[in-house]
């Protein structure tokens, strides 16, 4: 199992004060909180890809180079890369460059967006959005893949005996997980790649998910990447924690209540029982958190969301400390009743070998 954070890189006032961060500070501050995630000995940070206000994070490729730069062991991933509006040659050969540049500690998300504006920002339709997805990764595929590529598709102009350059470190293009809250097409196509499927359950019930990643589950099998169990799953999650719960709920219910995505909205106690969000005591967060397994079975990457709704980066920290302090406990428990068979997360370590292996095998 892997355990991380992911941010959105919202710029939003604090409830409390009323004071909004500037856009450097908050680009300063999710820089802050992945060198603290690998600190406390978490294993993924991941940033998210947007193109409007309030959020920051339009560049994810220079972040996390930069946060490359300052780590040595974190995994740098994306919470979204829009594989709908971006150039399939561009994502090719920027994350292939950051794979060189982090020694191979790179995956990607790749997304649709939740921002209708873009589409038309980038010379998209908004109408095309899953005909984007599946034809751009189809490119992308094959740009990490193949030394020389001819292509011809309905949304970009052709290519001619095209290479893509850098190429991937060690000829192993980085991973690739598909992150979807309500698309099958988006499951079916990790599926048919055999890549990982990421439910970002943080809004919707789970019997909705536990669907979503159950057909994903079923296609992967059908598709001949092994059996239904050992699909590569990961989930998104939201806590916020005090040692004492009570004091969890009083101080975070202000950010819920204000939140730019759920405020005015449910209640935070029906947010709660209804979703994956739990606030509470460190203890409480486990016993939630090992629920995920009886809701979708043995999973590979956990990512928590942590430093939204205005939170302030010192809280933020505070909240990073907690979840370090009950990390192992989840790793120990997760452990436990584990199918020997169940793969781990991939890492370009692991896909190295995979390759040399099969290599081997020919």
């Amino acid at each position: 199992m892997q355990f991380g954070v992911f941010t959105v890189g919202d710029v939003t006032p604090d409830p409390t004060t009323g004071r909004t961060p500037t856009e450097a500070e908050r680009i300063k501050a999710m820089v802050t909180i992945a060198l603290k995630a690998e600190e406390v000995g978490l294993d993924v940070f991941a940033t998210g890809e947007h193109h409007n206000r309030p959020f920051v994070p339009s560049s994810p490729t220079t972040m996390l180079g930069w946060i490359a730069a300052r780590t040595e062991r974190l995994v740098l991933s994306t919470a979204t890369t829009l594989i709908t509006t971006n150039d399939p040659v561009k994502i090719a050969e920027d994350y292939a460059m950051l794979q060189h540049l982090a020694d191979g500690r790179v995956d990607l998300m790749m997304g649709r967006g939740n921002t209708a504006p873009v589409y038309p920002w980038f010379g998209k339709d908004i109408r095309d959005g899953i005909d984007l997805a599946i034809e751009n990764y189809a490119l992308l595929h094959r740009l990490w893949r193949e030394d020389v590529v001819d292509w011809q598709g309905k949304h970009r102009t052709p290519l001619q005996s095209f290479t893509s350059t850098p190429r991937p470190l060690d000829d192993v293009p980085p991973f690739v997980w598909h992150g979807s809250i309500r698309s099958p097409q988006i499951a079916e196509q990790a599926a048919y790649y055999g890549d990982g499927f990421f439910a970002n359950h943080i809004f919707w019930p789970k019997e909705h998910f536990q669907r979503l990643i159950a057909f994903y589950r079923e296609r992967y099998e059908h598709h001949g990447h092994g059996g239904a169990h050992q699909a590569i799953v990961g989930l998104g999650g939201q806590v916020f924690m005090r040692r004492n719960s009570q004091d969890a709920v009083r101080e975070f219910r202000p950010y819920f209540d204000n939140a730019p995505v759920y405020g005015h909205g449910p209640s935070l106690e029906e947010f709660t029982e209804q979703t994956p969000l739990t606030v509470g005591s460190p203890q409480e967060v486990v016993e939630k958190t090992l629920t995920f397994r009886e809701h979708f079975g043995d999973y590979q990457r956990q990512l928590f969301l942590m430093d939204h709704a205005g939170l302030p980066l010192k809280t933020v920290l505070e909240q990073l400390d907690l979840l370090g302090e009950i990390v192992p406990t989840l790793r120990r428990e997760f452990a436990i009743g584990r199918p020997a068979d169940v793969p781990d997360a991939p890492t370009h370590a692991s896909l190295v070998g995979a390759r040399s292996g099969k290599a081997d095998a020919r």
